[in-house]
């Protein structure tokens, strides 16, 4: 709560990593959870270039680095947004190009 009170302005998130949340729920409870978590944020989506980024990263990074698909789209969207992801999965997103990483507090 202090990190994210912290900071200058309300973060965006990739709608991506709402459907993550989503997918993670295990009933209709976590589910309204995670879409009430997330409420009061704005949601922002990859545009066609940030797919076609998505897409040659994940080609890229998938075999050899282990990329996932949704950790490329995400990754694409923060790029293509010159957002920082704020991430504890820094190891995920370290081989994307151009992308600033940050994790947001120590657990």
């Amino acid at each position: 709560m202090a990190w994210f009170a912290s900071l200058p302005e309300i973060p965006s998130v990739p709608g991506f990593v709402v459907m993550e949340l989503i997918q993670d729920a295990q009933n209709m409870q976590q589910v309204r959870n995670a879409l009430k978590l997330v409420a009061p944020l704005p949601i922002v989506w990859a545009t066609e270039a940030d797919c076609a980024r998505a897409l040659s990263d994940f080609t890229m990074y998938h075999l050899s680095n282990s990329l996932g698909l949704l950790d490329a789209l995400i990754a694409a969207c923060a790029v293509g947004h010159g957002a920082t992801l704020c991430t504890f999965n820094l190891k995920h997103y370290r081989v994307v190009p151009g992308l600033v990483t940050e994790q947001p507090y120590t657990r």
